[in-house]
């Protein structure tokens, strides 16, 4: 039998308790929370599909025990301040970056994590910067394009 603990975290701004076994992910409870944003694809950290922000740093949801989001702000793709797209999304949509949308959710997250900290990235730093995630239908050029069309917006 596995042992649990109970955590509190903040979800999107909303205060949170849940039952966890200690072994498991913060994929997994995001999940059972009913956010199906953070998808585990590979299981290794290595394509970023289950990227989630944990006090405003991007981890792999899939390695990332849920344990360590105890007493954390976490925000998923679900994350929609007022209801509204924000930039970031507004601009993949504009710009078609994305295919069939599995790794979206990590990209966009990705995205915004680059331009708070680099608000005008060149296309160097968007591929380094996004080299952790993978699209499996190629839709790179869209989505180099989008991050730029993105930091665009955010700067006004």
């Amino acid at each position: 039998m596995s042992a649990t603990r109970t955590i509190h975290f903040t979800l999107n701004g909303d205060p949170v308790t849940a039952q966890i076994g200690t072994h498991q992910h913060l994929v997994e409870v995001l999940q059972a929370q009913g956010l199906t944003g953070a998808r585990e694809s590979c299981a290794q950290g290595l394509c970023g599909c289950c990227t989630v922000l944990v006090n405003d740093v991007a981890v792999s949801g899939c390695l990332y025990l849920a344990a360590f989001a105890d007493g954390a702000d976490v925000r998923t793709i679900e994350y929609a301040p007022a209801g509204k797209l924000d930039v970031v999304q507004e601009a993949f949509i504009e710009c078609g970056a994305f295919q069939c949308g599995y790794c979206t959710p990590g990209f966009i997250l990705m995205t915004r994590q680059l331009l708070d900290a680099h608000p005008d990235p060149s296309e160097d730093d968007i591929r380094h910067y996004l080299s952790g995630n993978l699209c499996r239908c190629a839709a790179y050029p869209e989505i180099i394009k989008a991050v730029k069309l993105a930091a665009v917006k955010r700067r006004g």
